[in-house]
């Protein structure tokens, strides 16, 4: 029997394809409950309509995606994921993690699945990565329960306080996590 994944995607819309290719191969070897921010849900952006977005991701996995808080509440309560994945993880996701706020399906999601003591992987990709969010990043490396997909930056001259996470690692960093082991080396060059 496949272990179910949760996955969480939030609005840093240009990681969107890689992030959607990672979700092919997930698909194939678990079964995966999609989740949207709101922002991710309703933002039609330069990359892409939210509709189309969803609409894939819908038929990659099968599932509709969930997108309030009522629909991710019973992850705690009735455990229904071995796993949750955050990808993309933006600079706000982070920050709310990291000081306990649930406020939004993706962050209430990771409050609920965390009550089981299960892993959660964040795959991030924000603008301040070396900036203000890397105080919740370092937080979020000392939290039982949290692994991060390897990351670097991805624009050290035109952004240098960005970072992004390797799409590519992401199923590695998920067998990883679902056997209580970070993926290594963490920081990507």
């Amino acid at each position: 029997m496949k272990q179910t994944v949760g996955f969480a995607m939030t609005g840093s819309f240009c990681t969107y394809r890689k992030t959607i290719d990672a979700l092919r191969a997930l698909a194939e070897e678990y079964h995966v409950i999609p989740i949207f921010s709101e922002s991710g849900y309703t933002i039609d952006s330069r990359f892409g309509a939210a509709e189309d977005f969803r609409n894939e991701v819908e038929s990659i996995t099968g599932t509709n995606v969930l997108h309030t808080i009522a629909e991710v509440e019973p992850f705690g309560p009735k455990k229904l994921l071995d796993l949750l994945i955050v990808a993309p993880c933006t600079g706000n996701t982070l920050g709310k993690l990291a000081n306990g706020i649930a406020d939004s399906p993706v962050t209430f999601a990771c409050k609920a699945h965390l009550r089981n003591a299960r892993p959660i992987v964040l795959a991030i990709s924000t603008n301040d990565g070396l900036s203000a969010s890397a105080e919740n990043i370092g937080k979020l490396l000392n939290r039982k329960h949290y692994y991060f997909v390897p990351f670097g930056q991805d624009s050290p001259s035109g952004k240098p306080y960005s970072l992004v996470a390797d799409m590519n690692l992401l199923s590695e960093t998920a067998a990883a996590a679902l056997r209580g082991d970070q993926l290594q080396p963490l920081l990507l060059k």
